[in-house]
């Protein structure tokens, strides 16, 4: 940030009396302009035992697979905007169900909030941030190419609580993707 959104003065660093962090203070107005995560909410849509996949159209992560997420929008619950993600992304109606995963993501500034969902009628299709979308079997999720550590811990507790029988509540950090 370089201007005040109150007043548009410049701003500089410094931390502001009562704080113990450094924040983006403006030079005229003295308004403090926090700056916290942002919250992407998705789901794992299920369907017949599969599990829908989608191939990203945009960056970060162009050409890699993913489940049904993004950023939440102002205005709109966890569950829903798992759902609009989901409608975005996938054409997919989903029935959001239990929350399955919360995961920090401290080196993006973002915290992924993930949860079992069931595709309603078993359609989907390519939605405009999306190259692909598929229903994979849980043998053929193609790993190697799974676009984000946390979509990867997502699926991973996902299988193993389905292959357990019961639904657990995750919580995990992850670091920045490894080069490949």
């Amino acid at each position: 940030m370089k201007f005040c959104n109150a007043c548009g003065s410049p701003l500089t660093q410094r931390v502001p009396e009562g704080d113990n962090v450094p924040r983006h203070v403006c030079t005229a107005c003295e308004t403090v302009h926090y700056q916290n995560p942002l919250v992407v909410v998705g789901c794992v849509p299920e369907h017949e035992g599969r599990i829908l996949l989608c191939k990203r159209a945009i960056e970060p992560r162009l050409g890699y697979w993913t489940v049904p997420a993004g950023f939440m929008e102002i205005g709109e619950t966890l569950e829903a905007g798992a759902a609009r993600e989901a409608e975005e992304e996938a054409l997919a109606n989903v029935e959001i169900r239990d929350l399955m995963a919360v995961i920090n993501v401290p080196h993006a500034r973002q915290v992924h909030v993930m949860f079992r969902g069931t595709l309603l009628d078993g359609r989907y299709g390519v939605g405009h941030e999306s190259l692909e979308v598929e229903l994979v079997d849980p043998a053929d999720i193609p790993w190697a190419e799974i676009a984000f550590p946390s979509v990867t811990y997502t699926l991973e507790r996902y299988l193993a609580d389905r292959a357990d029988g019961i639904e657990r509540m995750h919580l995990t950090t992850v670091g920045p993707m490894k080069p490949r």
